[in-house]
This record gives C-alpha cells, sequence and structure tokens, in this order.
C-alpha cells in the first residue's frame, strides 16, 4: 500500500512510520517537501505520487504562540487539511486528519466526557484553527478519518519528559490539578491510525486518546512511581498559573464509538509504562 505521510519529522508522524513502515510504501514529506498551505503544490504533488492513503501529521501545536499568529496557525491547521482533502478527493484517496480536544470549550462538568457529536465551541486560536481543519476535511471529500487526541507525549519535547527532568533537578514542582484529561502515548495513537486502516473501520469522526482521565498532577505523580523519582509535587489551579491560550478544565474524549470497532487502546498507565522503558534507557 502507498501512503503519504505529512509532518514526517514530527513525534506523532514517528511513531506513525514506525507502525506501518513494513509492507507498506511510504511516502514521506516535511514542510520542505511538501507546503500543505500550498493548494496548486498539494494537488500536483499528490496527483503525480497517487498515494491510497495520506495521513497529515503537520500542524501548527504551539498553542500558546498561536494567539499571536492566528493567520499562519489558520494556514497550516486550517487551509493545510483541505487542501489535502481536495486533492486526496481528486484521485480517491482517504485521508487521515489528527484533530484534538480543544475544538471543545473544555467547560463541561468533570463528571462527564465529550462523543463526537457534542456541540464544540473553541476558545483559544489554536482551537479554532484545529475545527477550521475539520471542517475543510469533511466538507472536501468523503473518504476520511479525524482522530482527536489529547495530551499526547511520545519521541521529542513533551511533558513526560519535562517532568522527568523537573523532578530530579528539584525538591518541588508545581502542577495543575483541575485540569483533566487522558494522556496519550504516540505509539498508542499511531497503531490506532493503523489499526483503522488494516480493519477498514467506517469513515468518520472519532476520539482517539489513551483509556481512562487523570489531572495533570495526578499524571505526575504516576510519572514520579514508575521512575522511581522522589520529589515533592505541589497541586496548584488554572488560576495560579496562567498561560497565554486558556487550557480547558475538561479534555476527557470518550473512546466508545472507536472502541465498538473492534480498535484496541490501551489504559494510559500502561502506555506511560511502556514510554518511560524506553525513555529512561535512553
Amino acid at each position: 500500500m502507498k501512503i503519504l505521510i505529512t509532518g514526517a519529522n514530527g513525534m506523532l508522524a514517528k511513531s506513525v512510520i514506525n507502525r506501518i513502515k513494513n509492507g507498506n510504501e511510504l511516502i514521506l514529506t516535511d514542510v520542505e517537501d511538501l507546503d500543505i498551505t500550498n493548494e496548486n503544490a498539494v494537488m500536483k504533488y499528490v496527483q503525480e505520487k497517487q498515494p491510497e492513503y495520506i495521513i497529515n501529521c503537520a500542524a501548527y501545536t504551539a498553542v500558546d504562540k498561536a494567539e499571536d499568529v492566528y493567520e499562519l496557525a489558520d494556514k497550516i491547521n486550517g487551509d493545510g487539511p483541505g487542501n489535502l482533502a481536495k486533492a486526496a478527493k481528486s484521485i480517491d484517496a482517504t485521508l487521515i486528519h489528527i484533530s484534538t480536544d480543544y475544538v471543545f470549550d473544555g467547560n463541561l462538568d468533570v463528571s462527564k466526557f465529550y462523543v463526537e457529536d457534542d456541540i464544540v465551541g473553541p476558545v483559544t486560536v489554536y482551537g479554532k484553527t484545529k475545527l477550521h481543519g475539520e471542517e475543510q476535511v469533511k466538507n472536501n471529500t468523503d473518504k476520511y478519518y479525524i482522530f482527536r487526541t489529547a495530551w499526547l507525549y511520545g519521541d521529542g519535547n513533551n511533558f513526560v519528559r519535562t517532568m522527568l527532568k523537573l523532578g530530579k533537578e528539584n525538591k518541588e514542582v508545581s502542577v495543575v490539578s483541575d485540569q483533566h484529561g487522558s494522556p496519550t502515548y504516540a505509539e498508542d495513537l499511531a497503531n490506532i491510525i493503523a489499526e483503522a486502516i488494516e480493519k477498514q473501520i467506517p469513515y468518520g469522526l472519532y476520539h482517539s486518546t489513551n483509556q481512562g482521565y487523570t489531572t495533570w498532577y495526578e499524571f505526575t505523580k504516576k510519572i514520579f512511581e514508575f521512575a522511581n523519582i522522589k520529589c515533592e509535587i505541589k497541586p496548584v489551579t488554572s488560576e495560579e498559573f496562567i498561560r497565554p491560550a486558556k487550557r480547558p478544565k475538561n479534555s476527557q474524549l470518550c473512546k466508545d464509538k472507536l472502541l465498538s470497532q473492534g480498535i484496541n487502546i490501551p489504559t494510559w498507565e500502561d502506555g506511560l509504562k511502556r514510554y518511560l522503558q524506553v525513555e529512561i534507557q535512553q
């Protein structure tokens, strides 16, 4: 199978490549190879390469910086997926696009979780541009998968790696305790993507994080426990830790739709254990 992957140097793309490299012909591109914001260039490239699947891992993910560069973020997160969708449709290819919990306002009571057809309402530039991307995909092709994920970590700079460093260097760290979600190991999201292709599940939108819910504070406690780091963790509120872009209080995404298709989704604790086995050895 011929598969085109955009943003091939990114954290998720590395995991996707590792998962699907055997038995498939991969076409790997990054911004210097293919500018997804250039509609003509995308159409020409895709029609020339003729992939059966396009996996879009390219995105503007600097959530705080995006607040100051709406136009740039929207070109990459909004227009880019639309260009890929148009090109995919022109050759009857399937587009796989990655979205985010930030398409919701995050104000849902934490006793509940979001399902795929809940009303969206992003409050950040990042969330608004990612929602634009979802809409562009839906409006320009019928053969698509949109996987909404959250709290992603893997091979690259990420929350777990940061906490490991801080925990080793400090006697105490402060971590937000009132934001709820599902830490998601990039290897597990890559497997979800691969299984969707292999099982040919119905096209559409799927929530795609590891199983279970926690807070950044409890997540950090588990990181330190698994890594045997002795460091005090001080819980703080979102109001005590102000960021340029508002963080969702509730990022809990229900995976029942994906599970109903027989997709394997490990718990976040299981994902973290496997990540740390790799990370600590390096």
